[in-house]
């Protein structure tokens, strides 16, 4: 008796192993999604992923379909594939968007966007910064938190979202000022003022608002537009008293070099092409 007691553990463990060792198709849904579970829990997120995908091709609409596709998007996410994260969660939304756990898919989204902002460049190195950056996904990425902050007020992310999107508009007012003062050093005037009016605008109370009606000072000089300047400086020195380009007193303008005349394909391959 106490022989046959002794044998049942064995026993067990032995039906474990050969579950575990039955084809993906010979196993259950559940079987399936626990396995690739168990991998997410132990960080092995390559084994997880492939897991993962396994019970989304074998059970595309089954019980543990939805859940898979939010710790898809975690996986994804996590091995920096920003491209498979908003396809998943684009994807998610549209098609499950009562679903319990829909802000996080909103959340991911508006993440992998924005890592794709400060990833993206049109030209990696420019000769005045950052001024070619490909702003286009951190436009993106504020719609999609503003979209989870609109449809999910109470929803745990949104602190976090709603910080990020206060950077997302510094940056992008920042880049606008660097393709400014870019167009300042090209004599593109007109163009200059635009951006700036454009910061002035469209991001107000941002720390770039000083910097933009400092080169609207200065462009609307260049273009000799006293009325305008006057006003741009006017408020410049009302609501940033302590902007560098007052600390004497009176508005000091930058010294601009003399016309680049090269053409951009010049600029960005250093001459080699023109």
């Amino acid at each position: 008796m106490t022989f046959r007691w002794l044998m049942i553990p064995l026993l067990l463990s032995l039906i474990a192993c050969s579950s575990n060792d039955k084809k993906p198709e010979e196993q259950t849904e559940k079987a399936l999604y626990d396995n690739a579970r168990d991998a997410l829990e132990d960080q092995s997120y390559i084994v997880a992923l492939e897991r993962y995908k396994t019970l989304e091709s074998l059970h595309p609409f089954g019980e543990y379909a939805e859940q898979a596709q939010l710790e898809m998007m975690f996986l994804h996410y996590e091995q920096s594939d920003m491209e498979s994260v908003l396809a998943k969660s684009e994807r998610f939304v549209r098609m499950y968007p009562l679903h319990p756990n829909a802000d996080y898919a909103y959340y991911l989204r508006g993440l992998a966007a924005y890592e794709m902002g400060y990833g993206s460049f049109v030209v990696k190195y420019w000769q005045d910064g950052n001024a070619n950056r490909d702003v286009t996904p951190l436009h993106d990425a504020f719609q999609y938190f503003s979209d989870l902050l609109i449809r999910y007020p109470d929803s745990p992310y949104t602190v976090d979202a709603r910080a990020r999107m206060i950077f997302i508009r510094e940056r992008l007012a920042t880049q606008h000022v660097e393709v400014a003062r870019y167009y300042m050093k090209r004599h593109a005037f007109v163009a200059a003022a635009n951006r700036c009016e454009t910061v002035i605008s469209q991001y107000p109370r941002t720390k770039a608002n000083g910097d933009a009606l400092a080169l609207m000072v200065e462009a609307y000089q260049h273009l000799n537009m006293p009325e305008e300047a006057e006003k741009s400086l006017a408020l410049l020195e009302t609501n940033y008293p302590d902007h560098p380009q007052l600390g004497s007193g009176t508005f000091v303008a930058t010294d601009l070099p003399q016309t680049d005349r090269r053409t951009w394909l010049e600029i960005v391959t250093l001459g080699f092409f023109k």
